[in-house]
């Protein structure tokens, strides 16, 4: 179906396949993507080892989510920059802050420190998501990039799966600073292989960017989570400084509103909340991010801490929850994508991850590991069960110019749902673990130095405490944790409630399942509305079969030719002329089939001998304009409503150019070195 160009390719434009030279600059961009990826969950196992080493478990929360919050506020403006100054020098800049924040966290000296140096590697992250999938779109042209978006997603799959052990073999091996020095040699081979490898079309597009807006959602953000894992556990929750953050955080959530009105381009724009499903999915989507990061953050404590497992065999024991969350992922986006129906899905999701907080909260020291995996798989499915459609049905619900921001705003609220997750677990954590430690030595004689409120900051002091005093520390740690799940299980089951609302509309022709990288990561996606419309298509494009494209296109012209022949028809129009025996020995397309194809055309007039080339008649072209019309206007039908050219031109210009690579309009040079003749130059077709 596809042409294949066999001599030196300048841009995208200029071709169908993407050449090999491509290949090197993706590879340099999917470390890039790794490194970002690997850093959200490589911490979770390594994390119990960090605080013992630099102390305040109170505080432990942080470490995760100072990066969480900080990719978070800056993914919009690394998006919009790049359109703005170009994606190659951001994408740069993106890796060098984010290996200055890797490598000032491996040096970090206590808690404070981390943090802050976690904050500036999740600013490079933030970068590192948008920009390299942005930059895929500049290399290849559109009916490959959802190929191309497809090894990216592997990359979200892969280091959900490798994060948890790679950080757990680095500790236990290794130190915990490995978990961050890791980075520096693949970023300065991505940094490397980017500088020289890489050259994309400067085409600069000019924003009105939103810096008020995104400073005052990020400074909302934070002050919530402050107030969140700073009450009740640093201060009072009616000290002054609690309810101080709290009005703060209120004044600046009205100043947000007042500015996004305002705005050119606003961050978040406020109409969105005016569409039922995009409320309710949004809020959905903040459920499920503070259900998923506030379990990632603090199972690890309890494999290693309460159940005395290894780094590493955390990693492995956290496998079943990661292999459910992938499992349920997959299969719910594509039954959805197929059959149309997707209310079910967030319902059952959020009534499965309520019933895995219930049962994660059941587990107890003595918990054996097999009922331990059966535990973390359903809580994994349900997860799993939501997240993919919760994109979805966004995409469904809004305009073509709102799709961009709508698939964004969603992925956002979960990822300020998992920086909340994390901040609330962890105030209830430390706040459970501080009482239940007192009372379970309250009157009891401990060795000099091993205080509850010792043990609590260093969980390597049980370790020394006398055998009989043991078990009640690990029960302590054991029920403080799985605390944490049964008050995170009503917001779950709020969840579930709001499921209910959600109104099924008939799901558009071209909603597919969104890609790994929408659902896994806790980041949120910055595309713009044709970038999600390319990707749909393409998936679409490439689901078929070359004989039912060509068979459906031909039903659709009003033809009753063979596939092949209008295959061959659409080859002649795009190059003028083709040889019928030197296409089938460099296509796919078996010889007997094209050269049925070129009698049929010779036999209706479509086309004529001039010596071993076949042309085009004045019929053959009538006949392959139709042709080229009826792919686009099958390809127009599956946008739906978004489907307006008047209104819309860069989405007319993407359904002609896909047209174009689908079925050969002659929008395009032939490269040298080919097989079908145009004049002295020779064009291979496939």
């Amino acid at each position: 179906m596809a042409l294949e160009t066999h001599g030196t390719a300048k841009g995208v434009s200029s071709g169908e396949h993407v050449p090999g030279s491509v290949l090197v600059p993706i590879g340099a961009l999917l470390l890039g993507l790794l490194l970002a990826a690997l850093d959200q969950t490589i911490v979770s196992t390594a994390l119990p080892t960090i605080v013992s080493d630099l102390g305040g478990l109170e505080h432990l929360s942080w470490v995760v989510t100072a990066y969480l919050l900080a990719s978070t506020a800056a993914t919009p403006l690394w998006g919009k920059l790049g359109d703005q100054y170009g994606r190659k020098r951001l994408f740069q800049t993106a890796i060098v802050i984010f290996l200055i924040g890797s490598a000032l966290c491996g040096m970090a000296r206590d808690m404070p420190q981390l943090i802050a140096f976690r904050a500036v590697q999740g600013l490079g992250g933030g970068g590192l998501m948008v920009l390299s999938m942005a930059i895929v779109g500049d290399l290849v042209p559109p009916r490959e990039r959802g190929r191309y978006q497809g090894l990216f997603g592997a990359v979200f799959g892969t280091t959900s799966v490798l994060g948890p052990l790679l950080g757990g073999l680095f500790t236990e091996h290794l130190s915990w600073r490995w978990v961050f020095y890791v980075n520096l040699p693949v970023g300065v081979v991505a940094l490397a292989v980017i500088a020289t490898a890489l050259r994309i079309p400067r085409r600069t597009a000019h924003h009105v960017i939103d810096y008020l807006g995104t400073f005052l959602i990020a400074a909302v953000a934070t002050c919530l989570v402050l107030v969140a894992s700073l009450g009740g556990t640093t201060w009072p929750w009616g000290s002054a400084q609690i309810i101080g953050l709290a009005v703060l955080g209120v004044v600046l959530a009205v100043a947000f509103v007042a500015v996004e009105r305002r705005a050119a381009e606003p961050v978040l724009p406020l109409k969105l909340f005016r569409i039922r499903t995009f409320t309710l999915a949004a809020v959905i989507s903040f459920i499920v991010g503070f259900a998923m990061f506030g379990a990632l953050t603090y199972l690890p404590t309890f494999l290693q801490v309460v159940h005395g497992v290894s780094p590493t065999l955390s990693g492995v024991h956290m496998l079943p929850m990661v292999f459910g969350l992938l499992l349920s992922s997959t299969l719910s986006g594509q039954i959805v994508s197929r059959t149309g129906r997707w209310k079910v899905f967030p319902i059952a999701g959020t009534a499965v991850t309520t019933l895995g907080l219930l049962l994660l909260h059941r587990l107890d020291e003595n918990s054996a590991t097999a009922v331990m995996s059966v535990c973390f798989f359903v809580f994994g499915t349900g997860l799993g069960l939501v997240m993919q459609v919760l994109v979805l049905i966004v995409q469904n619900a809004v305009s073509y110019e709102d799709l961009g921001v709508a698939t964004s705003g969603a992925t956002f609220f979960r990822s300020i749902g998992a920086s909340f997750g994390v901040a609330i677990f962890g105030t209830v954590f430390a706040s459970r673990l501080g009482d239940k430690l007192t009372d379970a030595f309250r009157g009891v004689h401990l060795p000099p130095g091993a205080t509850p409120g010792a043990l609590k900051a260093d969980p390597r002091g049980i370790a020394a405490l006398p055998p009989p005093l043991r078990p009640a520390a690990l029960h302590a740690y054991a029920s403080a944790i799985t605390d944490v799940f049964l008050y995170a299980a009503p917001v779950a089951l709020l969840g579930f409630l709001l499921a209910w609302l959600l109104k099924e509309d008939r799901l558009r022709g071209s909603v597919t399942a969104p890609d790994v990288s929408e659902t896994i990561p806790p980041n949120p996606v910055q595309r713009s509305s044709y970038d999600e419309v390319c990707r749909a298509l393409s998936v679409l494009g490439t689901r078929e079969g070359r004989r039912e494209i060509y068979q459906k296109i031909t039903e659709r012209a009003g033809y009753d030719l063979l596939p092949a022949a209008s295959w061959v028809l659409l080859r002649i129009r795009r190059y003028g002329s083709v040889e019928p025996a030197v296409l089938a020995e460099r296509s796919p397309v078996p010889l007997q089939a094209v050269m049925a194809a070129a009698r049929q055309v010779e036999e209706r007039r479509l086309a004529e001998r001039r010596g071993l080339d076949l042309v085009l008649t004045d019929a053959g072209r009538e006949v392959a304009e139709r042709l080229a019309t009826a792919r686009e206007e099958s390809l127009a039908e599956l946008l739906g409503d978004w489907w307006q050219p008047g209104r819309s031109t860069d989405l007319t210009e993407l359904v002609r150019d896909l047209t174009g690579e689908l079925c050969g309009a002659e929008r395009e040079r032939p490269h040298n070195g080919s097989v079908t003749k145009t004049g002295n130059a020779r064009t291979t077709a496939r």
